[in-house]
């Protein structure tokens, strides 16, 4: 029976290719399409201020509660974070990757990659939490602070209104931070896989010209690497623009994109309006994957 099988697939190569990949195109159709889809058609309702109650009627009311002052300073506020957390990931991880690619022995670069996927092994929450009381005024970084003299500098930091509050575990600092451990990981690995793909022979061809290092670097080895760079990219920025666990663990009473979505859907039961947030990420990150996808990035994942 088995036999007679797999001979009939190799006689119909269609109908295997159908089989094997059917499942994962009904699963991505149904499942992943469609819960997206029915967030569009959500979005277009309304609700009625008086009832509570969904108004399944096409509306672009819902849209324009959008563009009011305090979601619009919502999807600012996250957006620049996003952006915040992306470049610098960008810039911490660069020389890591370069290190692994380019001079790490074979061992040394199987234990490096081993420390930068390590973090990746334990729970997301657990380390949250943990930087939750790092952060913390009686955690092991304030302790550290206070011991170099440096705590009025930090209480001067943490009194600016847009990025302070009452301590780093409470702050829109301590959120960047977070933001920056948890992804970072997600930055290193593209880049790393891109700079393996750089030839030696083209950085010993520009020093052989005369290329200073820097040179080399900003003619060479950066434009042939930048497409790891967005790879990377698009996994910081769609991450931190989706998350509310970190803002909602860490963060103040400055809501962003994820907390107002569940704040909307669970505590006020706006759905339309919840859905209508969650599209604004959702066009942002169509229109960065293009873009993306423009600067060869894919090429690097």
């Amino acid at each position: 029976m088995v036999n007679r099988t797999s001979t009939f697939l190799y006689q119909h190569p269609r109908l295997g290719l159908f089989l094997l990949l059917g499942p994962p195109l009904v699963y991505m159709l149904v499942v992943y399409l469609g819960s997206l889809f029915s967030l569009l058609i959500n979005s277009f309702f309304a609700i009625d201020d008086f009832t509570g109650l969904v108004i399944r009627q096409f509306t672009l009311r819902t849209y324009s509660q959008i563009f009011n002052p305090a979601n619009r300073e919502i999807f600012m506020r996250t957006g620049a974070m996003a952006a915040i957390v992306t470049v610098v990931s960008a810039l911490i991880a660069f020389p890591l990757a370069f290190y692994i690619a380019k001079y790490a022995s074979p061992k040394t670069k199987t234990w490096l990659l081993i420390a930068v996927t390590l973090p990746l092994w334990s729970s997301y929450l657990v380390r949250v939490y943990a930087w939750k009381l790092i952060l913390a005024k009686e955690g092991i970084l304030s302790w550290f602070i206070n011991l170099l003299n440096l705590d009025g500098a930090l209480e001067w930091l943490l009194s600016f209104d847009n990025i302070g509050g009452s301590s780093l575990a409470l702050s829109p600092i301590g959120m960047f931070i977070v933001f920056v451990y948890i992804w970072l990981p997600y930055m290193i690995i593209p880049i790393q896989t891109a700079l393996e793909r750089v030839p030696a022979s083209l950085l010993e061809a520009s020093s052989d010209l005369g290329a200073k290092p820097f040179q080399t670097f900003r003619t060479v080895i950066l434009p042939l690497s930048f497409p790891g760079v967005v790879a990377g990219s698009i996994f910081t920025f769609s991450l931190t623009m989706g998350d509310f666990i970190i803002p909602l663990v860490l963060g103040n009473s400055k809501f962003f994109v994820g907390q107002a979505v569940y704040s909307y859907q669970g505590t006020g039961g706006n759905i339309p309006l919840a859905a209508a947030m969650t599209m604004g990420p959702v066009v942002i990150m169509i229109v960065y994957l293009l873009t993306a996808r423009r600067l060869g990035a894919f090429d690097a994942l």
